[in-house]
């Protein structure tokens, strides 16, 4: 198995993508701490997982609380031993609408799930890898990363942030032997993404989300899933910091792998005119 005897902490396990990383992972061999806000639903994936043969801890906290990011981090060390795969998926997008009539509350709570959650897990979880010189780090990005999000800036501007914290903590941990990557999911109909399918706000300003549901555009969350698994293997730590996506043909990312790094493909830059 891919992920034989490795520890592996993913956030929001509980549903959606999380929970079918959490899954997988388990199925490839690795001990998994399930990690969300919402302790029953953890519960319910862990008991799966076990009835599965498979071993798993359900670990309730709100990764934006640092006290609760660190115990959690303890706790996972004291049962299972060194983390070897954290991912943080755990993420919000409920601030809808234009920017200058969004609730400062909501657009400021999609900014902290999805960015400080990433900071502070990778902040208890990193010293660990460092010390053992070993480690991957995944994390969850999305839409707003690569183009604008309008109607939709707290997600797309927190999302874009987790893509370039990603590249600098793989620059960071480069020399400590631990790679660092970003998986783009793909449009996945998930309990965050239904909100949007029903919300009067997201009906007015995003309704492109329900149009691309009715033709069956989404995906599923099983293909994060291996991709996660295809990434925590070893198979491409050359591309540490670069994201990688769902609808990516592996073998052929492997073979252009000396072309992506040439010329810094799946990055986020910004690209000028030279200067005359």
């Amino acid at each position: 198995m891919k992920l034989n005897d490795q520890v592996a902490v993913v956030t929001g396990a509980g549903r959606g993508i999380g929970r079918a990383i959490a899954q997988r992972c388990a199925q490839e061999g690795a001990k998994v701490a399930l990690v969300a806000r919402t302790a029953a639903q953890i519960s319910e994936v862990c008991t799966e997982i076990e009835h599965q043969g498979g071993t798993a801890v359900a670990i309730p906290a709100d990764v934006t609380d640092h006290a609760a990011v660190a115990a959690m981090a303890r706790r996972v060390e004291d049962q299972f031993g060194a983390v070897d795969l954290l991912v943080n998926n755990a993420g919000s997008h409920v601030a809808i609408g234009p920017a200058w009539e969004a609730d400062p509350s909501e657009w400021w709570t999609d900014v902290t799930v999805n960015l400080l959650g990433v900071f502070l897990c990778c902040r208890e979880v990193v010293p660990g890898m460092v010390a053992r010189g070993t480690g991957r780090v995944i994390t969850l990005i999305g839409g707003g990363t690569d183009l604008p999000f309008p109607y939709a800036s707290a997600y797309g501007t927190g999302k874009a942030a987790v893509m370039r914290f990603t590249e600098c903590l793989a620059a960071e941990l480069r020399e400590h032997g631990i790679t660092v990557f970003a998986v783009r999911p793909g449009f996945v109909r998930t309990a965050m993404s239904e909100f949007h399918v029903h919300s009067e706000r997201s009906l007015r300003w995003i309704p492109h989300v329900k149009r691309r549901f009715e033709r069956g555009e989404d995906v599923p969350p099983t293909l994060a899933a291996d991709l996660v698994v295809a990434l925590a293997s070893g198979r491409f730590d050359a591309l540490t910091g670069r994201a990688v996506r769902v609808v990516d043909d592996l073998d052929i990312v492997e073979r252009q792998m000396p072309e992506i790094l040439e010329k810094d493909l799946y990055t986020l830059r910004m690209r000028v005119l030279p200067h005359q």
